[in-house]
C-alpha cells in the first residue's frame, strides 16, 4: 500500500502528539497542525527521521488563518487521506448560572467551530478522490453530561452529531468516518481546564490509573489499519477505574 497522509490538528501535546508519533512509526507522512510554532518545529525535527513531515501554524478557532493555512497545502501534501480533528480542549467547571462566558466561547470556538472549519477545508478533496477517512476525537462527556460541564458536554455532543452528519453526507463518495470518545485521558487537558492549577489537574487522576495519550493513539493506528472495507464508526475509550462520566473508582 502506498503512505497515506494523515493531518493532524492539535498536534503539539497529548493525544495529537502521540498519535503523530505512532503514525509516523507507520509509515504514515504527516501534517501536523498547531498554535505553537516552537513545538510543531521541534515534533517535525524528531519524526522528519522516519517520515516526510510538514507543519501548519495557526489557530483552529480563526477562520481565515485556517482557511489561509490549509489552502497553501501543495504538491502530495494537498491530497490528505486521513483528517484527524484532534484540537480541542475543556476552559472550567462552573455550573452554567455563574459560568465564564468567555471559557463558553473558547469551547465552541475550537471543538466545535474549529473542527469544521478544518474540516470544511479537506473534506472537499477527499470527496473529489473518493477516498479518505475522518476520524473526530470526541468524549465520554459526548455521550454523559455531568454537573459543571453542561457547556464542554454540549460542545462534545456536538461532535458525535457533526460525526454522525459526516458519515451520511460523505457516504456517496466512499470516506470513513469514526469518532474515537477518551474518558480519563492525563494529558495536559485538566491543566488547561484549571487554568494552570497544577494540583487540582492531579487531584483528578488521583488514586486510579487513567489512560494516556499513548493509548489512544495505538487505538487510532488499529483504525487506520483496518481493510479496506471496514469501519469502526464510534469508539468509547476507559480507564478500568472508570464506569461513566461520573463512576470512577478511586483507590485508598
Amino acid at each position: 500500500m502506498d503512505k497515506r497522509t494523515a493531518l493532524i490538528t492539535g498536534a503539539t501535546s497529548g493525544i495529537g502528539e502521540a498519535t503523530a508519533r505512532i503514525l509516523a512509526q507507520n509509515s504514515f507522512d504527516l501534517i501536523l497542525c498547531g498554535r505553537r510554532k516552537d513545538r510543531l518545529e521541534s515534533l517535525r525535527s524528531e519524526l522528519a527521521k522516519l517520515t516526510d513531515v510538514h507543519t501548519l501554524s495557526f489557530d483552529v478557532r480563526d477562520r481565515q488563518a485556517t482557511e489561509k493555512a490549509l489552502s497553501s497545502l501543495e504538491g502530495k501534501w494537498k491530497n490528505v487521506d486521513v483528517l484527524i480533528n484532534n484540537a480541542g480542549n475543556a476552559h472550567g467547571l462552573d455550573p452554567v448560572q455563574s459560568g465564564n462566558v468567555d471559557d463558553w466561547d473558547a469551547m465552541m470556538d475550537i471543538n466545535v467551530k474549529g473542527l469544521l472549519y478544518v474540516s470544511r477545508a479537506i473534506l472537499p478533496g477527499m470527496a473529489e478522490r473518493k477516498r479518505g477517512h475522518v476520524i473526530n476525537i470526541g468524549s465520554i462527556a459526548g455521550q454523559e453530561v455531568y454537573p459543571k460541564g453542561a457547556v464542554y458536554c454540549a460542545s462534545k455532543f456536538a461532535v458525535d452529531a457533526i460525526t454522525k452528519g459526516m458519515r451520511l453526507d460523505l457516504n456517496e463518495a466512499g470516506i470513513k468516518v469514526t469518532i474515537v470518545s477518551p474518558g480519563m485521558v492525563e494529558t495536559e487537558f485538566s491543566l488547561v481546564r484549571f487554568k494552570g492549577d497544577a494540583d487540582r489537574a492531579k487531584s483528578v487522576y488521583a488514586g486510579l490509573k487513567p489512560l494516556t495519550a499513548d493509548d489512544i493513539a495505538e487505538v487510532i493506528r488499529y483504525i487506520l489499519h483496518l481493510p479496506d472495507h471496514v469501519v469502526l464508526t464510534d469508539v468509547t475509550i476507559l480507564p478500568r477505574a472508570q464506569a461513566s462520566a461520573t463512576v470512577v473508582h478511586r483507590e485508598g
